[in-house]
């Protein structure tokens, strides 16, 4: 079911399937990994993933897969974050989804002293959640235009999202162990946000799941892990060795090193030929 999902809506390419386990992407690297596990349960009030968000390389890509959701009366919330062009929806799983197309020629969004900020290009402001212009962005289609193509192949991973136990906890880890640029904390809306050379986020975190709560338990639906890409393998080697300074655990895996976040979210550490 999620296969034909990912496949069928999303339009991506199946790169191989086996064993209860797929890869799914745009051509090349996997972009998502699907595990089975028969019967698993969705908990709430944990700590997990929150959605990860496919990034197309336009807006026309984006364009495509909005078209394809409303052809087929697929429920999603088109928003306009100012600086990206974005929509929500959830797989069939429930497991959160953002598609979105960067847009920093029509302004900035941002945190600025704990506040979310959001600024469009002619210096109005906005709070950064509003409605899309749907008309508009489908205006980047050709009329007729064949909207089961495949997803483009530089289609990939703009950033991960996941529930946390405590901001502060997790700011430290991004910040401070994995070393990640702080974006900034916005403690009235209970999230943080970390990115690398100079990214608006790859990663955002928050509590809407609650302050303090638990991780899922083992036989849990979602989140198994998220990978971080390391440049080579000098700078893998570099990171495990700061983890391990910070006195956390690692685990070596078939596929690279896995780490946990203070919410145990699980992180696997690759290098580009992992």
């Amino acid at each position: 079911r999620q296969v034909a999902f990912y496949q069928d809506i999303l339009k991506f390419r199946l790169h191989w399937q086996e064993d209860g386990t797929a890869g799914l992407g745009s051509g090349g690297v996997d972009l998502l990994r699907l595990t089975e596990i028969p019967g698993a349960p969705r908990y709430r009030g944990v700590t997990g993933l929150y959605h990860f968000a496919v990034l197309f390389p336009d807006r026309h890509g984006l364009a495509q897969a909005v078209a394809r959701l409303f052809s087929l009366r697929y429920r999603n919330y088109p928003t306009d974050h100012i600086m990206t062009k974005t929509t929500y929806l959830d797989d069939p799983e429930g497991n959160g989804i953002e598609l979105y197309a960067d847009s920093p020629e029509d302004g900035v969004f941002s945190l600025e002293n704990g506040v979310l900020t959001a600024r469009r290009a002619d210096g109005t402001p906005s709070d950064g959640r509003e409605p899309l212009d749907v008309e508009g962005l489908l205006g980047e289609l050709a009329p007729g235009e064949n909207l089961d193509e495949p997803i483009p192949a530089q289609t990939k991973i703009g950033h991960v999202h996941v529930h946390v136990a405590n901001l502060d906890e997790a700011m430290h880890f991004y910040r401070d162990v994995l070393g990640f640029d702080d974006k900034g904390l916005a403690r009235a809306f209970q999230m943080g946000m970390v990115s690398a050379g100079g990214y608006h986020h790859h990663i955002g975190f928050n509590t809407w799941a609650g302050e303090g709560v638990p991780p899922p338990p083992q036989d849990a639906r979602g989140l198994r892990h998220f990978s971080i890409v390391l440049p080579d393998a000098a700078a893998l080697e570099g990171l495990i060795e700061q983890v391990e300074r910070s006195g956390l655990p690692i685990e070596q895996t078939g596929e690279g090193i896995l780490i946990r976040d203070p919410s145990q979210n699980g992180i696997l550490l690759i290098s580009p030929s992992a």
